[in-house]
């Protein structure tokens, strides 16, 4: 029997913000930031994290692991069979993300395809000897955006997210892979707040070391910790893609600024007709409006904005929603 979703009231919400924004930081530091008591930082996000409510996890940047090809892909399947094709995507281990979009017969997912026979596989393969898909179009990301990740869904003030950095590693360059990185990484995937102890179990070395390597991946952008949580639970209720087309010269320009934007959660440069990826979470249609009335609007090398509303999130940061499938 699935379990009864935990309720987030106003202490709640904060917690998880704080967790989105640093997803290993001390219960001490969060009660800090927060104004309130460790104690209650403990009480009440250990039934967040029980029940499924929080999940902790790690995602790898792909510009580190030279194997992996990051590619999204929008499938337009039989409405019908929407739903069975979101399932299969998100069981496939290497989805990061599975949404169902706009009128119920898209899906966009984001993929770290192990190589090219993974993607010639899946391309030339998979996709066309499905049925109910009834074409796709492909989009590589070229680079994302690091500035969204320390996001907290606009829940958190600027000091608050200050005093949250300050419990975060950082790293002067990116570290060279070692053998233990790789069962470092796989724990963290399981769980993002493993203690060092576990961590250390896992890839055969001292809480110390581990600690020390988690720093250096963390710090040096190898690793992104995540958080997952149902945005909904937060009072955010408006979720979208925006793929948008820039001006070549001001990409880099418009994705960092997009990226530190309190509504945006993802932003990567990407091929494809739009060279822009950017996902929003704003609290309600009018809030999303706004955004891309004032936000978008204001920038003069912007020459086209697609919008797809996001239905439902069947998989994100590498973890299947509770009750999707």
């Amino acid at each position: 029997m699935e379990k009864v979703r935990h309720q987030l009231n106003e202490t709640d919400s904060r917690i998880a913000a704080a967790m989105l924004a640093a997803p290993r930081a001390s219960w001490r530091t969060v009660g800090r930031v927060l104004g309130i008591s460790e104690r209650t930082v403990v009480r009440r996000a250990a039934p967040l994290f029980g029940d499924g409510t929080l999940r902790a996890t790690a995602v790898r940047n792909p510009v580190y692991f030279p194997d992996l090809i990051p590619l999204a892909l929008r499938i337009r399947c039989k409405p019908n069979r929407i739903s069975a094709i979101a399932a299969t995507l998100a069981r496939r281990p290497d989805t990061i993300w599975v949404d169902v979009l706009g009128g119920g017969d898209e899906i966009c997912t984001i993929l770290f395809l192990d190589g090219p026979n993974a993607r010639n596989n899946l391309l030339l393969r998979d996709l066309p000897a499905t049925p109910a898909v009834l074409s796709w179009t492909s989009h590589v990301l070229l680079r994302v955006f690091p500035a969204a990740f320390d996001w907290s869904g606009g829940l958190l003030a600027q000091t608050e997210l200050a005093g949250l950095r300050l419990d975060m590693p950082a790293a002067p360059a990116p570290p060279a892979l070692q053998p233990l990185d790789h069962q470092l990484i796989a724990a963290l995937i399981e769980d993002g707040r493993a203690s060092y102890t576990d961590l250390a179990r896992r890839a055969g070395t001292t809480a110390l070391s581990a600690r020390r390597r988690l720093e250096a991946l963390v710090g040096g952008q190898v690793l992104r910790l995540a958080t997952e949580v149902d945005l909904a639970r937060l009072g955010i209720r408006a979720e979208a893609f925006l793929w948008i087309t820039a001006a070549p010269g001001s990409l880099e320009e418009i994705g960092h600024r997009l990226s530190r934007h309190a509504q945006v959660r993802f932003a990567s440069a990407t091929t494809g007709p739009a060279n822009l990826l950017v996902a929003i979470a704003a609290a309600d249609l009018d809030a999303l409006y706004v955004f891309l009335s004032e936000t978008i609007g204001a920038f003069e090398h912007i020459s086209t904005v697609e919008v797809t509303p996001i239905l439902t999130g069947v998989k994100r940061t590498g973890l299947v929603r509770p009750g999707s499938l």
